[in-house]
């Protein structure tokens, strides 16, 4: 990783593009997730506000959306002889990096963590969730990762290998 993106991995790269789950349906005002339980106030998803006292819509959230359809918008492939010996601790890793980003940025969540043939995938309702963890996979073990953005920034594969 160059200074760069040293400098640049903590910040949210926003695409020029829409998404359409986070842009199709908006409440109308004040709104919390029957689900999970987020809350949107002045147009955005967070866990950060008490909405307690005021009259509130039901209304799903984009992440819980595109968990139900299982429509990931990002998806990370991890593989390689490190895997093997190494499976609980990053899928731990995994877990704390979707903590961490999931308490900033309420839409940023792991839909799932499956085992496919030699290859652990984990999809994510977020491009950025994946982003974080390829790095924070790169930070903690010095494998080898590519990142694939689709054309319209709206899906982002993130392969990740350790012999």
């Amino acid at each position: 990783m160059d200074k760069y993106q040293q400098s640049h991995k903590d910040k949210l790269f926003k695409p020029d593009r829409l998404d359409v789950y986070v842009e199709s349906h908006r409440p109308r005002g004040l709104a919390q997730c029957p689900q999970c339980g987020v809350k949107y106030h002045a147009g955005q998803w967070t866990w950060h506000v008490d909405l307690s006292a005021q009259e509130v819509e039901s209304f799903l959230c984009p992440a819980c959306r595109r968990t139900l359809d299982q429509a990931p918008a990002g998806e990370v492939r991890i593989s390689g002889g490190f895997l093997k010996t190494h499976e609980d601790e990053i899928i731990h890793l995994l877990r704390n990096t979707e903590e961490r980003e999931k308490h900033d940025h309420a839409l940023e969540r792991l839909i799932s963590i499956v085992r496919d043939g030699d290859e652990l995938v984990a999809t994510t309702t977020g491009i950025h969730l994946a982003n974080r963890i390829g790095h924070a996979l790169d930070a903690a073990y010095d494998g080898q990762s590519s990142y694939r953005y689709s054309d319209s920034e709206s899906y982002l594969s993130v392969d990740w290998h350790r012999d």
